[in-house]
């Protein structure tokens, strides 16, 4: 017996040698395709994560600029009440005073200049940052579409991979060529 040695093959050594002979199987291929959408998948879902992120933020500078235009619209108002009521008391108080009470109506209209500007200024500053948000959040869209394809072409890669139906793989290539070009497109505009 010490020629004739015999010898069995475990499952793994088999389904090597298969492949070796017959080449990868749809296995490797789902593997594979899986792998690199899973890593487009999150790519793509940081980015969404980062424009909204950056929308929030330019939305959130809106808000404050816009809380602090309303708060100079309100000093604003109180300057002009306040110049209004020196413009009746100059009408109302006696010659002697009239002159003392025009100048404190002039130097409210004065202030109330310079307050205005700074209301404009910070408005002007609130719709900026209004339009940068929209413009940061308007790939978004985008971006989680194209997440939604690649998703759907992994969940069908899967069910190829356990099914062994090769259509299955087509029409997740399908949807993974949707999902990039979605990405893509995101990214351009």
């Amino acid at each position: 017996m010490s020629g004739h040695d015999f010898h069995v093959h475990g499952a793994h050594e088999h389904a090597v040698e298969h492949d070796a002979q017959h080449g990868p199987g749809l296995a490797q291929y789902v593997a594979i395709f899986t792998a690199v959408l899973s890593t487009l998948g999150a790519i793509v879902s940081y980015q969404g994560g980062a424009s909204q992120n950056e929308a929030m933020l330019y939305k959130n500078e809106a808000v404050l600029k816009k809380a602090q235009a309303s708060d100079q619209w309100a000093f604003y108002q109180s300057k002009s009440s306040k110049g209004h009521l020196m413009e009746l008391a100059a009408d109302l108080a006696t010659p002697d005073k009239r002159a003392a009470y025009k100048a404190q109506a002039e130097k409210y209209a004065m202030e109330k200049m310079e307050i205005k500007k700074q209301a404009e200024a910070l408005d002007e500053a609130s719709n900026k940052a209004n339009e940068r948000s929209e413009q940061a959040l308007h790939p978004h869209h985008k971006q989680a579409q194209a997440m939604t394809l690649i998703q759907i072409a992994i969940s069908l890669a899967s069910i190829t991979a356990l099914t062994r139906v090769r259509w299955l793989f087509v029409v997740a290539g399908l949807a993974a060529a949707g999902g990039v070009g979605l990405w893509a497109l995101a990214l351009a505009g």
